[in-house]
């Protein structure tokens, strides 16, 4: 994979520097230096990508269940029923 292959790559999927790099679980750092050839490009980038694309790329991170508030369970917070008079 060449430099200006990455960059069209990354472009045509909406995808920034940072977010590729979360993706692969490198640094943002790591994708420019590649980029700019500070770096050589892995072999296996080309297929990571490939493979990314095969199961449909998303910029978006997948949606997780909601965070749950310390103490609660399924967002309702842990306390007794309060007595009726």
């Amino acid at each position: 994979m060449t430099i200006d292959e990455l960059k069209a790559w990354r472009k045509k999927n909406s995808f920034t520097q940072v977010k590729l790099a979360e993706k692969l679980g490198v640094t943002n750092i790591c994708v420019s230096r590649w980029e700019t050839g500070e770096r050589k490009i892995p072999s296996f980038l080309s297929l990571a990508l490939d493979c990314m694309e095969k199961k449909g790329v998303h910029t978006e991170p997948a949606a997780d269940t909601p965070k749950r508030k310390e103490g609660s369970e399924n967002g309702r917070k842990n306390s007794a029923p309060k007595k009726r008079r």
